[in-house]
């Protein structure tokens, strides 16, 4: 009968897709759909399914390998039988052969690590059968890890496992004994004298069918008599197992949403969103997901006096959106000194002035202002991640948080539109939102809708910090305490007024160079105010 070639289909625009796991082996029976190769690209992993039924007669692509739509990877014949009629005929084949292994001899063979290349102490990441499972030539036994690629190692004969050498984690090299088989002497393909027995042995235990058992080996431990009793097996690709093991997730707490069952990227992803919302909700319960220590319970008492005193609404709030906000934004701090001296001269030549409109101008309603300057400037700070992740939010208003300690707690209230608004006007809104902050008064809208937020610490006497950025924003400002220092003017060294700054980032957001730009920006209006009128 004809060969039937199976090509890659319509895949888009990629071209030279890596193939990152082959689904079936020569001698294989297939139906129609059943997955044949999974490919991976930068953004995504697919599978070639069959277009149609037939028996396995060359693959023509190996682990690694780029193909395009219309490579030629596999070639079917097509048989007249259809799958399950064939899988009906195993029970028979399988009744036929176990009469005939007595009359052999059996060996047990070691089976070591082969050339791997120049890698020495690979991860043994899977062990992928267990002790009593009966294997075919070329079926995978264990997989291995190098920090580039993964790679199986399979069985060199045929024959039946009786000891397994290694165990999940530990290192190997070429050479090193990782299975015991134990094999029929002479030929273990052979072990009956029925007409092709080959054939018949092919389609007792096909390969598609292997990771049915190995993903399932914690329960083969209680019972090795019974592999049939796995009830939950896990089928993912490698991307996706070695992606599960990065972000530490037990492959088989996670729905999958893939054909036939296969857990994908994306499921891993929802799986780890859905652990940190509950995290976010203070939900974490066991089975979460995340493996995490518990926290230490301990008797202080033991130690000598104590007192318990309980947490203010506001403190519990702001140790919750903290602690998200760390956890989920990859926070870069770029640090810098503005020189302020002119800046803190004029305000004091103003000060009587804003007393008589009975406003307080103090450092900070400058730095609110040039906030908002510096954001017209960089665009792509005064923005928002979307929720999935997907797009950039690029907002065309510019509203400033401004850290403020009050005695319940930390508040964050925001003073809108301040790009149209003057010194005066800043600093009147910005003493009306702190005084009723401090007295329990304030808005939850008041508190909503900022664009930057700026951190103070300088009456404290901080040096210099990092601040977390407070989500959805993707940039904070801290300011820390001001102090003279000398500066080189080009001749002599002169003492200036200098204000540290640390300026913390979302990196999927800005990036470093940007990030520099801002704050070089940032401090450079601080130092001539005459940069903000431009």
């Amino acid at each position: 009968m004809a060969l039937q070639e199976i090509k890659v289909p319509d895949i888009g625009d990629y071209q030279d897709v890596e193939v990152i796991e082959i689904n079936v082996s020569v001698g294989d029976t297939i139906a129609e759909e059943d997955s044949l190769l999974t490919l991976e690209t930068d953004k995504a992993s697919m599978e070639v399914p069959s277009p149609q039924a037939g028996v396995v007669k060359e693959i023509l692509v190996n682990l690694g390998d780029k193909v395009s739509e219309g490579t030629v990877v596999i070639k079917v014949e097509a048989v007249g039988v259809e799958p399950e009629a064939a899988s009906e005929k195993q029970p028979e084949a399988k009744a036929d052969s176990t009469p005939a292994p007595t009359s052999t001899s059996v060996q047990v063979v070691p089976v070591i690590v082969p050339d791997i290349g120049d890698y020495d102490g690979v991860d043994v990441i899977e062990i992928n059968v267990s002790v009593g499972d009966v294997i075919k030539e070329e079926d995978s036994l264990v997989t291995l890890e190098t920090d580039k690629a993964s790679m199986e190692v399979p069985a060199p004969n045929a024959g039946k496992v009786v000891e397994i050498m290694v165990n999940l984690g530990d290192k190997v090299s070429k050479g090193d004994v990782i299975i015991q088989l134990e094999q029929s002497g002479g030929n273990a393909q052979a072990p009956v004298a029925t007409e092709a027995p080959k054939a018949e042995a092919k389609q007792e235990v096909p390969k598609k069918e292997v990771p049915k058992k190995e993903t399932s080996k914690p329960a083969a431990a209680k019972s090795v008599v019974d592999p049939v009793a796995h009830t939950s097996p896990v089928h993912a690709s490698p991307a996706v197992r070695r992606l599960a093991r990065i972000l530490e997730i037990d492959l088989k707490k996670i729905p999958a949403t893939g054909p036939k069952g296969r857990i994908t990227k994306d499921d891993c992803n929802n799986y780890i969103k859905n652990a940190i919302n509950k995290v976010q909700i203070g939900q974490v319960s066991a089975g979460s997901g995340l493996d995490l220590l518990a926290d230490p319970v301990v008797d202080f008492s033991k130690f000598g006096e104590i007192e318990t005193q309980p947490l203010t609404r506001i403190n519990k709030l702001t140790s919750k959106n903290l602690h998200r906000n760390w956890v989920k934004i990859p926070h870069v701090t770029f640090y810098d000194d503005a020189d302020i001296t002119d800046l803190e001269d004029f305000r004091k030549a103003k000060k009587a002035v804003a007393e008589k409109v009975g406003v307080k101008m103090t450092p900070l309603i400058f730095l609110i202002k040039v906030a908002a300057q510096a954001l017209k400037e960089f665009p792509r700070i005064n923005s928002s991640l979307s929720a999935d992740g997907e797009d950039l939010i690029l907002k065309k208003y510019f509203n400033i948080g401004v850290a403020v300690d009050t005695p319940n707690g930390l508040l964050v209230p925001v003073i809108k539109d301040v790009d149209q608004k003057s010194l005066f006007e800043i600093a009147r809104d910005f003493m009306d939102l702190v005084n009723r902050g401090r007295e329990g008064k304030i808005k939850p809208d008041e508190m909503k809708g900022a664009c930057f937020t700026i951190s103070s610490l300088g009456l404290l006497g901080s040096t210099g910090f990092t601040p977390i950025i407070n989500m959805p924003e993707v940039a904070i400002m801290g300011v820390s305490k001001s102090a003279i220092k000398p500066v080189w003017n080009g001749s002599e060294f002169v003492p200036r007024l200098m204000l540290p700054l640390s300026l913390s980032v979302d990196h999927r957001v800005i990036d470093g160079a940007l990030a520099a730009k801002f704050l070089t920006r940032f401090g450079g209006m601080l130092t001539d105010l005459r940069e903000v009128l431009l």
